[in-house]
């Protein structure tokens, strides 16, 4: 196949200032790049060198074969820009900047001497805000009086206006909150079904982990590393982008299980301060020079130190994952066929041999006992091995467990998967089954809730959200999770361990009309979903009509 865009050797300074340096690359139709870089590396510039605001001093730019000349427009050439600024008119309305230098109107051939069709614009435009879920006051209001989350919505609603081949995304996140990051990366995920390109610069390392195929790092203006992101980890991204001297060793991610993610990000930005402070001090005395060095061996040691307590405890939750299968399988195919074997006996001497009837009645209860008993312990092996989840998949094993747990209980469980849900690898599958297993261990004992929702959907290809809502009491608005411990309390901090361990994100927060909502979200290999998303297409009167989408779950009543 051959790429839809190619960089050559492409250079760009202002003045003596070099800002990229021959970088080359190349993105595939259908294909997501990330483009990774601290501050300073070059990303937004090498994003204005593909937008064409920028003229490159060296190097070559190939679009579909045809090598880009300065000035061009991309637009034009079916590249869609989303900048990290938006860049719209302030003077102009809602309607105006969506379909700025792609009106629809009269004749369609002629790109700025037709008549704008106002009504039909203001319809389409309507229709992309739904879409997006953008609400505005008036399609005539001023995008001056607009925030600046509703300016970058308008933004990218403009790339829907018109068919793309590539789309260029520049940090748009930044002024996103996290419902409009969502929708961003679910029309990514969209317009790389539909075959278009998408190359996403982004400081946002789950962002990137989540939807690109491939990973471009720059640091210093050059690239430093192209890799495939299954075969890679968020701590080798970090090392490369800070020019860490190890590229084998991660970034230091100090370990601290209810506050791991913030905790890593500060790590992350003291390997980057570490780096500007050796660039500052390069003229400094030795003295200087010799802290640096302390200190960076002390970030080391402390890496070891974290990165050794890390696999203990992966290791410690592997083996007890292990002595559980071994145990429950102990149990069923050992004691479980015993006691059956011991009650066929019993109904064997009950029939063949005639017996006083006090004593018949005996061995009647003796025998409802020993059933009774093989209950408990068929109901002991699933908590501690589900047996559907080797052979059906985690999907199979949630419906069995919910109805399970919710005639035992009394509360109504609503359980939704995702309807690709597919198969995940098994310290996936086991480690959500169990934050599962604990969320509602914690529900029946504390929450004193009489409803359940808990859902399973993909947020991206690499990423899993687990849901699990109540109705119940809720928590203190002072809570703190890691005041758990203390009162021998260890549900929550156990669930917050394996999302640690797996790279993921933690959120505990409580609901409007009362009880508590648990979501994780765990990364994994690439999962290919369907999205629902406005997809990118020509608008109805000038070409194809719009395709989409939609994810239907599986509902189940327990």
């Amino acid at each position: 196949m051959e790429p839809l865009l190619r960089v050559i050797n492409l250079s760009k300074r202002f003045g003596t200032l070099p800002a990229v340096q021959q970088v080359s690359f190349d993105v595939f139709p259908g294909e997501v790049v990330g483009l990774a870089g601290s501050i300073g590396s070059g990303k937004s510039v090498l994003v204005m060198l593909l937008a064409g605001l920028y003229a490159q001093n060296e190097g070559d730019i190939y679009f579909s074969n045809q090598r880009l000349s300065w000035p061009f427009s991309a637009q034009a050439l079916g590249i869609g820009i989303i900048h990290q600024e938006p860049d719209l008119a302030d003077r102009f309305d809602v309607t105006s900047n969506i379909f700025l230098g792609n009106e629809i109107g009269w004749p369609s051939q002629l790109r700025w001497l037709k008549i704008p069709d106002r009504k039909r614009m203001d319809n389409e435009a309507r229709r992309l805000l739904d879409q997006l879920n953008v609400q505005v006051n008036s399609l005539r209001e001023k995008v001056a009086n607009l925030s600046g989350e509703q300016r970058q919505m308008l933004a990218i609603a403009r790339v829907l206006t018109y068919p793309v081949r590539l789309v260029v995304i520049d940090e748009p996140t930044i002024l996103l909150s996290y419902p409009y990051q969502q929708q961003l990366l679910s029309l990514i995920q969209s317009w790389r079904q539909q075959g278009a390109a998408v190359l996403f610069s982004s400081n946002n390392l789950e962002h990137l982990f989540a939807v690109t195929d491939r990973l471009i790092m720059l640091h210093r203006g050059r690239k430093v590393a192209d890799v495939r992101t299954d075969e890679t980890s968020r701590e080798a991204v970090v090392a490369t982008l800070v020019g860490a001297v190890d590229q084998q060793r991660p970034a230091p991610t100090i370990w601290n299980f209810d506050s791991y993610i913030r905790l890593r990000e500060q790590a992350e930005k003291l390997r980057y301060h570490q780096m500007l402070l050796e660039k500052d001090l390069e003229a400094g005395d030795t003295l200087n020079r010799q802290l640096v060095e302390q200190l960076a061996e002390q970030v080391q040691a402390l890496d070891q130190a974290n990165l050794a307590l890390q696999e203990a405890h992966r290791r410690l939750l592997s083996e007890r994952e292990q002595e559980r299968k071994h145990l429950a399988r102990e149990l069923h195919d050992q004691v479980i066929q015993d006691l059956l074997s011991i009650n066929y006996q019993l109904e064997g001497l009950e029939t063949e041999s005639p017996a006083p009837e006090g004593l018949k009645d005996e061995l009647g209860d003796v025998r409802q006992g020993i059933r009774e008993l093989v209950d408990d312990l068929r109901r002991i092996c699933g908590n501690l091995r589900p047996p559907t989840i080797d052979s059906l998949g985690l999907g199979a094993a949630l419906q069995s467990y919910t109805h399970e747990w919710s005639e035992r209980t009394g509360i109504a469980i609503e359980l939704v998967l995702d309807s690709n849900l597919g198969r995940l690898p098994e310290t996936a599958e086991l480690s959500i089954f169990r934050i599962v297993q604990e969320g509602l261990s914690n529900i029946w004992k504390h929450a004193k809730a009489t409803r359940v929702a808990i859902s399973l959907e993909h947020t991206s290809p690499r990423t899993l959200m687990v849901s699990i809502g109540d109705d119940g009491l809720g928590f203190a608005e002072d809570f703190d999770l890691a005041s758990l411990s203390a009162n021998g309390h260890y549900g929550l901090l156990g669930i917050s361990e394996r999302v640690a361990l797996l790279g993921g994100r933690f959120r505990l927060q409580r609901q409007p009309g009362g009880g508590a909502l648990l979501q994780v979200e765990i990364p994994h290999p690439r999962v290919e979903v369907s999205v629902e998303a406005p997809l990118n297409s020509a608008l109805p009167n000038e070409g194809k009509p719009r395709r989409g989408v939609s994810p239907k779950g599986n509902r189940g009543r327990g």
